[in-house]
């Protein structure tokens, strides 16, 4: 397996459950969870449940938001594996937290900055890395300006992580396709 692998696809294109198989069940895995619990949501709690009854009881979860996944990349040593699930997630976390979703130009330069350093972080991590991200770019152009936000940020996000990644991978209706 490759030392940088990307791993894209659409909602419920069985894109985490594919990049959690590229890893050895005996690996040393830190499961990167970059999604933010919210009490007050049973939906997303039963998707997070989802997600950590199929890992392997020795997987490691580590939670990390928009400040603290560029130092768990490089923090990790070279007998580890990580898998971080997902990027779209750790986006919508650093524009919530700029304050960015009415395009405040100081508020976009933050978000830019927090992504400038995680594709430094993935180009230094000297562990195996996975990487889980949203695909978004296929679709319409969404109807509001969150939404084109989003959609412009991720994809951009996802270009720039792809050229530092050894595999890049499209699920596509559960099937991936190599990419590189």
């Amino acid at each position: 397996m490759a030392a940088r692998t990307l791993v894209l696809g659409g909602a419920r294109s069985g894109k985490s459950a594919h990049a959690e198989g590229l890893l050895p069940a005996d690996a040393d895995v830190d499961y990167v969870a970059t999604a933010r619990r919210d009490p007050d949501d049973a939906e997303w709690s039963r998707r997070i449940a989802a997600h950590v009854e199929r890992r392997p009881a020795s997987w490691r979860t580590v939670e990390a938001g928009p400040d603290e996944l560029a130092a768990v990349l490089l923090a990790a040593g070279p007998d580890r594996w990580l898998l971080v699930d997902d990027l779209a997630t750790w986006l919508t976390a650093a524009l919530d937290d700029a304050g960015a979703w009415e395009r405040d130009p100081a508020a976009l330069a933050a978000v830019a900055d927090r992504c400038a350093e995680l594709v430094d972080a993935v180009a230094r991590c000297r562990c195996r890395l996975v990487l889980v991200s949203a695909e978004v770019g296929l679709g319409v152009v969404p109807g509001t300006r969150s939404g084109r936000l989003f959609r412009d940020e991720l994809g951009a996000l996802n270009a720039r992580l792809a050229e530092g990644c050894d595999d890049v991978l499209l699920l596509v209706a559960g099937i991936p396709l190599r990419l590189r």
